[in-house]
């Protein structure tokens, strides 16, 4: 029989999942259930016997409110507008459009080679900014017209953009690490290094798919015959064009990776970086500036937002006991410790289909993060392995946000049902990477290892 503290922590969860599928900003869902419950809780203290640390009074207010400024003061967060800025600029900078122009005149004349020119495109812009919006709406309009023409089919073009556009968000400097290394107290650099070989491992896999896929079903794809010879000075005109973005990863990543720089001072390089490649191409003009810092504002304000609301959730329900009976559920189910962090990521994988992974981030992470702590798992294993999971939220109906951002780009000859259809191969690609970094664990631990000695 549940106790009343632990029916008031059902009711939460259950009000908010039932709140979400109104339509309504997740981030006031969030604090309006965390103001209702702590005063419909204060007010059944009064009849029943609420077990809890703060919710027997006015006091857990208080307490919100220094939890809040607690989050807004965090050195930390202070790299999320950088990251995003850096993002945003390097879309508009032309780096891109380089990448894509040489890569096509390289990679297309062979059978699938565009779909590899995207892939690899969609690694370096991962690695420089982390903003999946940008790269997949990016990626869309300047390589969909292009694998058109050449008779690529709409559902293996509308997979390969969908799928490239959100490595971005494992690939670091992730936005989405850096908020997963503040809910558990990690350093955001051994987040860093523990997924940049699963996110790049990740990449290949899609390339390796994309390349069997085209030489054993020819209609996915057609080479281009158009092309010029491949000369010395094509590759070149390659390796040059990758060099800026090259550089700026390696002024963001090596920075941090040499302990030059903090995740917060190396995000402010990264800013700056971004802004210089897009005044060398010439790119950099007053309204560019003007629209990125307003994106920029927007964006940083929306994921706050959430932040805000998610803060004053967990402070409620931590009150109540929440994150105790959660884990007190999660460790009575009949597995070994192994099969109960399965449970947890299937769960990832489920509430996907229907969560941002910003919510998942910020509401299941914290709850289950002790529990598999207490189990004795590394915890950076445990955040890359989650967060490798939450990548497939991207790509998974109905709330697959890349699917979204994807078909406000694409010309109307591609259907939803392609886009749908096209992304299907690259989730099952995700859920074996999953299972690769779930069994060999040193490829997530392996790089913070050789940097600590």
């Amino acid at each position: 029989m549940f106790e009343a503290n632990e029916i008031i922590v059902i009711a939460m969860l259950c009000s908010f999942i039932l709140l979400i599928f109104t339509g309504y900003p997740v981030a006031w869902i969030l604090a309006g259930i965390s103001v209702l419950f702590s005063v419909g809780s204060i007010l059944a203290a009064q009849y029943w016997d609420v077990d809890t640390y703060f919710l027997t009074d006015w006091r857990i207010f208080g307490v919100m409110v220094q939890r809040i400024y607690g989050q807004m003061t965090n050195w930390v967060l202070v790299a999320l507008p950088m990251f995003i800025f850096m993002g945003l600029m390097l879309e508009r900078s032309g780096v891109a459009e380089k990448l894509m122009k040489n890569f096509v005149n390289l990679f297309g004349r062979f059978r699938g080679g565009l779909g590899v020119a995207v892939i690899s495109i969609g690694i370096l812009l991962a690695a420089s900014t982390g903003i999946v919006g940008a790269s997949v709406v990016l990626l869309a309009m300047l390589s969909i017209p292009v694998m058109l023409e050449q008779k690529y089919s709409p559902a293996f073009a509308s997979g390969i953009v969908a799928s490239a556009g959100t490595l971005g968000i494992l690939i670091p400097p992730s936005i989405m690490l850096i908020i997963m290394a503040d809910q558990l107290s990690l350093p955001v650099g051994d987040l860093f290094m523990g997924a940049l070989i699963p996110g790049v491992m990740l990449g290949l896999m899609y390339i390796a798919y994309v390349v069997i896929a085209s030489i054993f079903v020819p209609s996915l794809s057609k080479p281009r015959d158009d092309l010029p010879p491949i000369t010395a000075k094509m590759i070149i005109d390659t390796l040059l064009a990758v060099v800026p973005s090259l550089g700026l990863i390696l002024a963001v990543l090596g920075s941090i990776f040499l302990g030059i720089a903090t995740p917060t001072e190396a995000a402010g390089v990264g800013a700056l970086g971004a802004t210089i490649l897009a005044a060398m191409n010439g790119r950099l003009t007053l309204a560019v500036l003007k629209d990125v810092s307003i994106k920029t504002s927007l964006t940083t304000a929306f994921v706050f937002g959430i932040f805000l609301g998610a803060t004053a959730f967990a402070v409620v329900m931590r009150s109540l006991g929440g994150d105790e009976f959660i884990g007190g559920l999660l460790k009575a189910i009949p597995l070994s410790p192994e099969g109960i962090v399965v449970v947890i990521l299937l769960i990832a994988f489920v509430a996907g289909f229907f969560l941002d992974w910003l919510e998942i981030s910020l509401i299941l992470l914290p709850l289950v993060g002790p529990v598999v702590a207490a189990l004795g798992f590394d915890l950076t294993w445990f955040v890359v392995l989650f967060a490798l999971a939450l990548q497939t939220s991207f790509l998974t109906p109905p709330v697959g946000f890349s699917l979204f951002y994807l078909k406000g780009v694409v010309p109307p000859s591609i259907k939803t049902t392609d886009i749908y259809k096209g992304v299907i191969p690259f989730i099952l690609i995700q859920l074996l990477a999953v299972a690769l970094v779930f069994y060999w664990k040193d490829l997530v631990l392996w790089l913070p290892g050789v940097r600590y000695g």
